[in-house]
């Protein structure tokens, strides 16, 4: 039959204390007696592998900027000027010396009008006509509705006016424009049509 002893409290304490100075004592003849060991108790766990489906190391953002570009953002056509002004100024500088005669006044009035409230411009989409005291009336319109343009040459040619006609019959008239010939040119280009000017010959102002 096997015995088993049982030991007071007194004893078992003295029994641990024995066992902390041998180990105590074992630790003081290591070369490096300040460091302690622990042992931990092995587990049964199961490591498991992350599979990552992209690199963490570049930013959302680098992805997104390698996207291409929508075909409507690359379909947009700038807007670029030809000429922007207004009339001649020697439009206006003709009419005032006239001017005094009472006669001419109306024309001399109509004149002023244009130099100070009257702008053209002409740009590779449309063809823009600005009047008004604070530029309120306003006009545009495009090349492809463009059927004829004519120009009538003023003075001595300096100056002309460019009548510009459209496939609905209706007429453009602009006044004492400056580099009317050129810009004649430039919207019968723009509007497919063949670089023949009509041009009569020079009138008055």
């Amino acid at each position: 039959m096997a015995t088993t002893s049982l030991l007071s409290p007194a004893a078992t304490a003295a029994a641990a204390a024995s066992v902390t100075h041998q180990s105590l004592h074992i630790s003081s003849k290591l070369p490096f007696p300040n460091l302690s060991f622990k042992t931990t108790p092995k587990t049964n766990r199961r490591s498991t592998k992350l599979h990552v489906s992209s690199p963490t190391n570049q930013p959302a953002a680098a992805a997104t900027s390698d996207t291409p570009s929508t075909p409507s953002s690359k379909n947009l056509k700038q807007e670029t000027i030809f000429f922007d002004g207004g009339a001649h100024y020697g439009d206006l500088v003709a009419n005032l010396l006239l001017g005094f005669t009472l006669l001419w006044l109306p024309l001399t009035l109509a004149a002023v009008s244009r130099a100070f409230f009257l702008r053209y411009r002409f740009t590779n989409l449309r063809v823009t006509v600005i009047s008004g005291l604070t530029g309120q009336d306003r006009s545009d319109f495009s090349y492809k509705v463009i059927k004829d343009v004519q120009v009538v040459p003023r003075f001595i040619g300096e100056w002309g006016d460019v009548i510009i006609t459209l496939k609905d019959g209706t007429k453009v008239d602009l006044r004492s424009v400056p580099r009317f010939r050129e810009i004649a040119k430039y919207c019968l280009s723009m509007a497919d049509k063949p670089v023949v000017l009509n041009e009569t010959g020079p009138k008055g102002f």
